[in-house]
């Protein structure tokens, strides 16, 4: 069984009506193609449940909703693989007597949207009986409105209880050395050319194609594909492999 948790976010793109974002929602996407047990658990405004929560539960994956007081919200640009980003506001942070109960399974991905939302203490109680993989917008983006800003303030206890750490190229650039961080499995994705896999003092580059479509959530897909992969007892090499495959069908959609 596979866990995902995070924020929904409301997304603003040019042309294009409001509409859901966020780790779950996009890992979701994924799993509609992986047909596999999983559980997503999410949060966003009460006032905003009605407009965010269906689009979601349509995917077809079971969501357990949590209470929240405020919504995230983005807005984006592209130019290529290049993304321009504001954050408009901020969503909930996790605390630890928040996190309902979750069902068994090795593995949960915990889908931050800025740094914050999982304080130590929160990853740490999920990590006592999961392996966590963690997205790395938890650890640079900078919680505050306006344009997107990424340094390397966070707390590196945070590190301590990660197995698996995604990092978009940008992130990775912030954050040094994949290889120092202590992780067990560091993914950093490059966009349409693919992603390079850093596990035991190794790394390991693994291609991509161009899909030439909006590539809004496919790091959110490629973390959910990667860790249905390991849990399914593939590598690391092979589950970023199949975490590519589902990626490049899901944009192709």
């Amino acid at each position: 069984m596979i866990v995902l948790i995070g924020n929904l976010s409301r997304d603003l793109l040019p042309g294009r009506p409001p509409h859901v974002g966020g780790g779950p929602f996009h890992g979701a996407r994924a799993l509609q193609r992986l047909r596999v047990p999983a559980r997503l658990i999410v949060r966003c405004a009460e006032a905003d449940r009605e407009e965010l929560l269906p689009p979601l539960v349509r995917l077809g994956t079971p969501a357990r909703y949590v209470r929240g007081e405020a919504t995230s919200t983005f807005s984006f640009s592209y130019d290529g693989d290049v993304r321009t980003m504001s954050i408009a506001a901020l969503g909930d942070v996790w605390r630890p007597n928040e996190i309902p109960e979750l069902p068994l399974g090795r593995w949960v991905h915990v889908a931050p949207l800025a740094r914050g939302e999982f304080p130590v203490e929160t990853i740490a109680a999920l990590a006592r009986k999961r392996r966590v993989s963690f997205d790395g917008q938890g650890l640079v983006r900078v919680p505050e409105i306006g344009p997107l800003r990424l340094d390397d303030d966070f707390d590196r206890e945070l590190l301590r209880h990660i197995w698996v750490l995604k990092l978009a190229e940008e992130e990775a650039e912030v954050l040094g050395d994949p290889a120092a961080l202590g992780v067990r499995e560091v993914l950093v994705t490059h966009g349409s050319r693919g992603s390079t896999i850093y596990c035991g003092g190794t790394s390991e580059y693994v291609p991509a194609r161009p899909t030439g479509t909006d590539p809004t959530g496919a790091g959110d897909a490629y973390s959910t594909a990667y860790i249905v992969g390991r849990n399914a007892g593939f590598g690391p090499a092979g589950a970023a492999r199949r975490a590519t495959a589902v990626v490049a069908s899901m944009l192709s959609q």
